[in-house]
């Protein structure tokens, strides 16, 4: 699975753990806050001022990564 921009942070987070860190290094700290369960990658990077083309790139380099 592509993770996409339209995808919840909960969602990502929770089927690919190992996706918490990248959010940290690009600044994306809420990963665990309630809120993560409604905010999409899109939405979360932009009220935190984050690309949120680099962050998604980052994420799918993670789940390429485990998939092999």
């Amino acid at each position: 699975m592509t993770i996409t921009k339209e995808m919840t942070i909960e969602e990502v987070v929770t089927q690919y753990p190992e996706t918490m860190m990248v959010f940290m290094r690009h600044g994306l700290h809420c990963v665990g806050c309630h809120v993560s369960a409604f905010e999409s990658i899109e939405e979360g990077a932009m009220a935190h001022g984050i690309n949120t083309d680099a962050l998604v790139a980052d994420l799918n380099k993670v789940t390429a990564a485990r998939k092999k």
